[in-house]
């Protein structure tokens, strides 16, 4: 019988673990059929696409108030697809305030539940834990301390390993980004990462603009190329700015330095070898909410894996062209600051594990879908 599966990603990063996900399932189960929320990586990939990243990526408290009506009209098509089609199963990829939503409302219809890349619970909002043990049926994590997090309060979780272990770009291939921007490897290059939403875009770029003014002065023959996610606009105010949309990984890896938003760049920048400084803007209203619920001592994935201070991070009111560019500056050079970062990147590798994340997630949810088996 064929496997139809609802598949959930609402951000740029869930579409492309979400693509390679269904790669991996369709490689062991070539007639099975997605269908639900993604971005084009999983369009591609073979996704009956309901509504795209563009459309769902909110950040924010307050953002997601406005957005409310949309929202809701998601999930009420969501559950809709979801009664007319009883798939074999439901996938979910991060994204919580959405999909843990979804899980609940969707209890009722008995269709078992994995959760691929868990919430950051133990950041905040614990207590989103219940909806773990009441409506998700498998927990695949990518994070080796989240297995002993999450097993000590009653969810049981399968480690499978984090994505970016296999994330490898080769010299060859760096030699052909690097001549495609006529570039040299001798070129000190800052790669600009401000994020892969809208909002997130809007809120950091002016001192992304500010930051590369001073650091020019110091640095005339600085290059600045931003990775920009598909879908965004950005209102240019540096001169001779280059753009790379198709490879933003190969862009980073060729990159001396960079600055980017919290997110999942800051640990594509340690996988890459490429030093960075992070930084993050909420509205007023959301900092002050996140200021209050977020229990982790960290912004930066980097440093949350390491459990200490790897890449400088500034947040709200502290993200300053000045900021920005004091703590940039030192890593466009041989120094002891940019020496201990790549020294802190080499222990973050080692604890990802090994390459492999996809298709062991893929060989987990087929034995739960088809036998059963935990």
């Amino acid at each position: 019988m064929k496997k139809t599966y609802f598949i959930v990603a609402g951000e740029v990063s869930g579409d492309l673990h979400g693509a390679k996900l269904m790669s991996a399932i369709k490689n062991r189960d070539p007639d099975c059929y997605f269908v639900g929320h993604g971005g084009d990586r999983m369009v591609n990939a073979g996704l009956d696409i309901m509504y795209h990243t563009d459309q769902l990526g909110v950040v924010g408290f307050s953002e997601v108030v406005k957005h409310l009506p949309l929202m809701l009209n998601v999930m009420g098509e969501s559950l809709g697809k979801l009664k007319e089609l009883n798939p074999s199963r439901i996938i979910l990829i991060d994204y919580p305030g959405f999909n843990l939503r979804l899980a609940k409302n969707c209890h009722r219809l008995n269709i078992p539940i994995t959760y691929f890349i868990l919430p950051q619970l133990w950041a905040w909002k614990e207590n989103r834990i219940k909806p773990f043990k009441e409506y998700i049926d498998q927990s695949l994590s990518i994070f080796p301390f989240e297995q002993d997090w999450f097993n000590n309060r009653g969810v049981h979780i399968n480690y499978v390993g984090h994505p970016f272990s296999e994330i490898d770009k080769p010299e060859a291939e760096k030699g052909q980004f690097l001549l495609k921007h006529n570039l040299s490897k001798e070129d000190k290059i800052l790669i600009l990462l401000p994020g892969s939403r809208q909002q997130e875009i809007d809120r950091h770029w002016p001192d992304y603009c500010e930051t590369v003014q001073i650091m020019r002065k110091n640095i005339p023959e600085l290059k600045v190329m931003l990775g920009k996610a598909g879908g965004i606009r950005v209102r240019n105010k540096i001169k001779g700015l280059l753009i790379e949309e198709e490879d933003v990984q190969a862009a980073i890896a060729c990159g001396t330095a960079a600055l980017t938003a919290s997110g999942t760049a800051t640990l594509e920048c340690a996988v890459l070898g490429t030093p960075e400084v992070v930084c993050y803007k909420l509205s007023a209203v959301s900092g002050i909410i996140a200021k209050k619920l977020n229990k982790s001592p960290y912004a930066a994935m980097v440093n949350l894996i390491a459990g200490r201070e790897i890449v400088p991070e500034f947040l709200q009111k502290d993200v300053t062209s000045n900021n920005l560019s004091s703590a940039l500056m030192p890593l466009f050079k041989q120094s002891s600051e940019r020496q201990k970062m790549l020294k802190g990147f080499d222990e973050v590798r080692r604890s990802l594990g090994l390459p492999g994340v996809y298709d062991r997630a893929a060989e987990l949810i087929l034995k739960r879908t088809i036998n059963g088996e935990p």
